[in-house]
């Protein structure tokens, strides 16, 4: 589902927060999906050039959360292409940010999920099976955590705790 709540007005309201609990990711990320606004529930991949525990993710239910996939920032390797964007599509998740690239664009730009990478590259990922799931990870020089908030739109990408329900 879209989110209504704004980037820059979550930042204007946390902009003399001191604590740490309130972070922006870096502006180095591009939208791949067809969803520009979203949020939802972290969830986190830790893997470098492989995506086995990305696809693991993505094709089991999503239930309106985001998954964060650090990558180690490598551009050597896609990690999410057009069968995993379906995959998130269909199976529930609000988003997928990559600390990493993408590739099949033109199939990501049709997938109802937002999906945000630093770039795109047609070369796929090997297969070891190797990575950890739902651990903090560090996104662009940022800690992000399982359980926490993200909201993303045209402004940027916050992540924050997650609200009280």
């Amino acid at each position: 589902m879209p989110t209504t709540i704004a980037t820059c007005d979550l930042c204007d309201e946390h902009k003399n927060d001191t604590d740490g609990a309130f972070r922006v990711l870096p502006p180095v990320f591009k939208d791949f999906g067809k969803r520009v606004k979203f949020s939802g529930h972290v969830s986190t991949v830790k893997c470098f050039e492989d995506n086995s525990l990305v696809k693991a993710a993505v094709d089991s239910p999503g239930h309106g959360r985001v998954l964060v996939v650090d990558g180690g920032a490598s551009l050597r390797r896609a990690l999410v292409g057009g069968n995993l964007g379906k995959a998130a599509a269909r199976n529930g998740w609000a988003g997928v940010i990559v600390d990493g690239c993408v590739r099949d664009v033109a199939e990501l730009a049709a997938c109802d999920v937002g999906i945000r990478a630093l770039a795109a590259m047609p070369w796929p990922t090997e297969k070891r099976q190797e990575g950890q799931a739902d651990v903090p990870v560090q996104i662009q020089g940022v800690w992000v955590r399982p359980g926490e908030f993200i909201y993303a739109d045209e402004d940027g990408i916050v992540v924050m705790p997650a609200p009280k329900s």
